[in-house]
């Protein structure tokens, strides 16, 4: 990313808004980000109500933060209808692929950058079949190209 694609992502940031994190992005996050001042980003992640997904942890230091525990899928559901906001869920491949198949993710965007890697963890795995429906797609000047789709059903396409 570079200064085009943050700004555009700082732009359509909430001032305010509730985060859905698995356990190894939050602890990356929450390594970083508490640490950052005059960044967009790090206003809007430090004051945002961040719920973390984790059989592991136990306390969760990140100010704002709120471990998920019990029926996940209970979970989230119950928070998308009270929080009358997106529920932003931000890196978290694993958790990603779970809400996908729970039918919980109500969009999906991607920033796709112009970088091949042989190796690394895979968004998709093997068994994911899903329909997208394109909602969105904006290419910037750094040939990274920002997708966003929602679920339009199930099965191959």
């Amino acid at each position: 990313m570079n200064e085009e694609g943050n700004a555009e992502i700082g732009a359509g940031m909430p001032a305010q808004g509730s985060v859905l994190l698995g356990r190894r992005t939050y602890q990356e996050m929450a390594a970083f980000w508490p640490h950052q001042e005059g960044n967009p980003f790090a206003d809007y992640l430090n004051k945002s109500t961040k719920y973390v997904v984790s059989a592991t942890l136990d306390t969760l230091e990140w100010a704002n933060s709120r471990l998920l525990t019990g029926d996940l899928a209970e979970e989230v559901a119950t928070l998308k209808r009270q929080l009358g906001e997106d529920l932003l869920v931000l890196g978290s491949p694993s958790l990603v692929r779970w809400l996908l198949r729970q039918g919980l993710l109500d969009e999906l965007t991607l920033n796709l950058c112009p970088l091949v890697l042989g190796s690394g963890p895979r968004l998709f795995d093997p068994t994911t079949e899903l329909r997208l429906e394109l909602v969105e797609a904006v290419t910037y000047g750094s040939g990274v190209l920002r997708v966003r789709y929602r679920p339009a059903g199930t099965g191959p396409a």
